[in-house]
């Protein structure tokens, strides 16, 4: 072990999940069984944030001792009380944090009520997605928030209001792009949509090649395209809408699905997965290379740090917020959701149009949305539910990327890489300046906090209108 053990605790294994809001705030999880303790003072083999590569071990005055100071036992027999203490009292920490957040996962919403959240897929592997839906449950974190008719979540008013999303009756082509296929997913869509005062609507569904057999079904996966398709819709009632089911959640599978997409004439393609980042995504990007096409992804769902294929330079990265109605004149406010995606790609080169000061490569997000489970949507899903309680309320930026997606739909896009122009249009959109989704160094704070102007976790802001797109 490096350094001192009185810093913060990192527990640490193979599956990656952050506790945002608990009191193991910014403590890793990576899997059950493995324990790695760290402080600030480690010098482990860390990559730089900033995407330049360097490791620097500690040389500071706490990272150092006097030796005159010492007892006079052995140095080896030193260093293990030492370590046996710091050991003993940190795992004694980490149980005491960690038993109120299994028993109280429960967070209050905009409206004072407790609510719990899920995410509906399993953490996926290297090379391979999860979908990025959460839904909301009572406060046991765990039985959905499920009822048989509409009565809580953000409806498409709502969402109009919000975000001054104009009525225009585009007819431009929507794209979603999902994992597996949900077999209730047409009858559910038009559900939503004879709630909320619309017509029937035919979905065009095809598979990863564009061929009609549609892969199996997926509960989870089900479940986020249930929540796509009504977010679309929601943004832009009058636009046709093209479903494109990947065969499995691989990004080859998935970027497959994508060029189908795009060949079919989608003027918007929305994703809403992704998964850890890997040095194979700088060709696997390629797929979502299709200028004049807006390609929205979500952020991801885990907090800060980056995620492909979000982290693509073609597409637009879409974040996360937490939006409560509130007396101001616009009716709402928004402050960044913890789960939303953020941070500074290892591997893909910046674009042309970023400028912020401490990422060297591609940085997220773009825009923001959206996504907390605790001010989230209503959806109506019958595939992923039971005994006829088929309305859902539910979050992620899996909700921010379909709605973003649907405006543009509604805009229409006017430049070959639709998310270089929220670069020069940001002082239109909606300023998010407070917030956090995680922890991040000291030295590029808006890596993970909200702030004026850019940051990471919002990106330029929220959308005010469709010409805030343009």
């Amino acid at each position: 072990m490096h350094g001192d053990l009185r810093g913060p605790l990192r527990v640490a294994s193979s599956d990656e999940g952050v506790d945002k809001d608990g009191p193991l705030a910014g403590a890793a999880f990576r899997g059950a069984g493995t324990i790695k303790l760290t402080s600030p003072d480690s010098s482990g083999d860390r990559r730089d944030e900033a995407g330049d590569g360097v490791h620097s071990a500690d040389t500071s005055p706490r990272g150092r001792r006097d030796s005159s100071s010492r007892h006079t036992q052995p140095r080896s027999v030193r260093m293990r009380c030492r370590t046996t203490f710091a050991l003993l009292t940190s795992l004694t920490s980490v149980v005491a944090a960690i038993a109120p957040t299994i028993s109280a996962s429960a967070a209050p919403s905009a409206t004072g009520a407790a609510h719990g959240q899920k995410a509906v897929c399993a953490q996926a592997p290297v090379g391979r997605a999860r979908c990025f839906a959460h839904v909301q449950t009572h406060s046991d974190g765990v039985t959905p928030n499920a009822t048989t008719s509409y009565t809580s979540g953000y409806a498409p008013a709502d969402l109009v209001a919000a975000y001054s999303i104009p009525r225009n009756r585009s007819k431009n082509t929507i794209a979603i792009v999902d994992a597996f296929a949900s077999p209730t997913a047409q009858a559910d869509l038009n559900t939503y949509r004879t709630r909320f005062g619309w017509g029937a609507v035919t979905i065009k569904q095809v598979n990863q090649i564009g061929g009609t057999s549609l892969p199996a079904g997926d509960t989870g996966w089900g479940q986020e395209e249930a929540l796509d398709l009504d977010m679309a819709s929601a943004a832009c009632p009058t636009c046709a809408i093209v479903y494109v089911g990947a065969n499995s959640a691989s990004f080859a599978d998935l970027s497959a699905a994508v060029n189908t997409a795009a060949a079919k004439g989608a003027t918007v393609i929305s994703n809403s997965y992704g998964g850890s980042e890997y040095s194979g995504e700088v060709s696997a990007q390629e797929a979502y290379n299709h200028p004049g096409v807006a390609v929205t992804v979500s952020s991801g769902d885990s907090g800060y740090g980056a995620q492909f294929p979000a982290s693509s330079q073609y597409v637009v990265d879409v974040g996360g917020t937490n939006l409560a109605r509130s007396s101001t004149p616009r009716g709402f406010t928004e402050t960044t959701w913890s789960g939303g995606g953020s941070g500074c790609s290892a591997y893909i080169t910046k674009p042309s149009w970023q400028h912020d000061p401490s990422c060297v490569r591609r940085m997220g997000t773009d825009v923001s949305a959206v996504a907390d489970p605790n001010t989230g949507v209503a959806v109506h899903d019958s595939y992923g539910s039971t005994g006829g309680a088929n309305w859902l309320v539910f979050g992620g930026t899996s909700v921010a990327a379909p709605l973003v997606g649907g405006m543009y739909a509604v805009a229409g896009v006017t430049s070959a890489y639709p998310a270089a122009t929220l670069y020069a249009t940001g002082a239109s959109l909606y300023d998010v300046v407070a917030g956090s989704n995680g922890n991040c160094r000291r030295g590029a704070a808006y890596y993970c906090q909200a702030g004026t102007g850019y940051d990471g976790p919002t990106g330029n802001g929220t959308p005010n209108g469709v010409a805030s797109l343009h």
